[in-house]
């Protein structure tokens, strides 16, 4: 069985380096009792983020109680952290610091090369989203890449595994000049960001996304990467105003006909086999956004659409043969459970052919 995130990227091996290192530049520094509080008898169950906070806390309850003087503490020793351990510094910041403006917004930049301060600024922007961001625009500008790409990833409405910002998903305007000054950034890590802030965004305003796009197409191949990654989600729920942005034929004029399955019913943990015909009745080539979408059924028996891409791109005119293996094994991120499944072929945002399949519970005889 492959090990947890929790269990790679937060370790009591690495815990115990911070000790130590806090230790050798502050010497009052309570390193039993430190450890004592993070392994309380709760830290096997708590999951990664948990145990990231917990750690900070833990930090709280034994450095100085003077925030300045715990954060010159935390800055000497983060230098020699990388990883996902080093975010604990720019959380302490976002849990401790919000009474100390002028320190903490540079200490979440000098520590996000080390790792994003994403999650720390965000506390900031929910107590005062306007001075938070008269920052961020300062970042926009920044030397460094990470705090170029902090100032568009901190600031994202949804940002995974981060706490939402429902300001923003009211009104995104305010983030709008971070990513009109990041768009053609030269790093493509901090234009990835962009196009993802873009893209939780569209969740909420899909036609102020658009407007954008459509104003930022074709000035370079850069800047197009970061608008067909911005519309991801548009393009997967089929918009029409999306698809046409990037060109995608009509689709009453391509049809897929004779979808087929291998199985009428397999196991968890099997692969199906899937086989259709897409006829492309146009005059001459036409591109093509084709996917799948298999409509999986969760555990209180509703069903729960994920879409996967099967091939973007230029079809000529006539029949093509199309065939694709669907794996319903169980994932860390997604767990099967038995009943009718679905899967759908789209073309260009349209749903044009359909079929069930019977998943079973998994076979375990094999095992014994």
């Amino acid at each position: 069985m492959a090990e947890k995130l929790k269990d790679t990227l937060l370790t009591p091996a690495m815990v115990e380096r911070l000790a130590e290192a806090i230790g050798a530049v502050h010497a009052e520094f309570e390193r039993d009792r430190f450890l004592g509080l993070v392994y309380d008898g709760g830290w096997e169950g708590r999951e990664l983020m948990d145990r990231m906070r917990h750690v900070a806390f833990c930090l709280h309850e034994t450095l100085p109680q003077s925030y300045p003087q715990a954060l010159d503490i935390l800055q000497q020793v983060a230098p020699s952290f990388r990883g996902f351990l080093a975010v604990i510094f720019s959380e302490f910041v976002g849990r401790h610091g919000l009474e100390h403006w002028e320190l903490s917004l540079p200490a979440l930049a000098f520590f996000t090369p080390l790792a994003s301060s994403e999650f720390g600024i965000r506390p900031f922007l929910m107590r005062d989203p306007e001075r938070a961001l008269a920052t961020m625009r300062e970042w926009a500008d920044h030397p460094d890449e990470h705090v170029r790409r902090l100032a568009s990833e901190g600031c994202r409405s949804r940002l995974p595994w981060g706490v939402s910002l429902p300001m923003f998903k009211e009104d995104p305007r305010p983030l709008l000049p971070i990513l009109e000054t990041l768009k053609d950034d030269e790093s493509d890590y901090v234009r990835k960001s962009v196009a993802n802030n873009l893209n939780d965004i569209s969740k909420d305003h899909a036609d102020l996304v658009l407007d954008i796009c459509e104003r930022w197409l074709g000035h370079s191949e850069e800047r197009d990467q970061v608008v067909k990654q911005a519309c991801r989600t548009l393009l997967k729920a089929g918009s029409p105003r999306a698809l046409r942005l990037f060109g995608f034929g009509d689709p009453a004029l391509i049809d897929v006909q004779n979808l087929t399955l291998d199985r009428e019913c397999i196991r968890i943990g099997e692969d199906l086999q899937l086989s259709f015909e897409l006829k492309v009745r146009t005059e001459e080539a036409c591109p093509v956004r084709l996917e799948r979408v298999v409509y999986y059924v969760k555990a209180r028996g509703d069903l729960s659409p994920k879409v996967f891409q099967i091939r973007e791109g230029s079809f000529q005119p006539g029949d093509h043969l199309i065939s694709r293996k669907q794996s319903f094994a169980d994932l860390s991120t997604r767990k099967h459970y038995p009943g009718q499944h679905h899967i759908a072929i789209v073309v260009n945002g349209v749903e044009k052919a359909r079929a069930t399949v019977e998943l079973e519970a998994e076979d375990r005889r094999s095992e014994q």
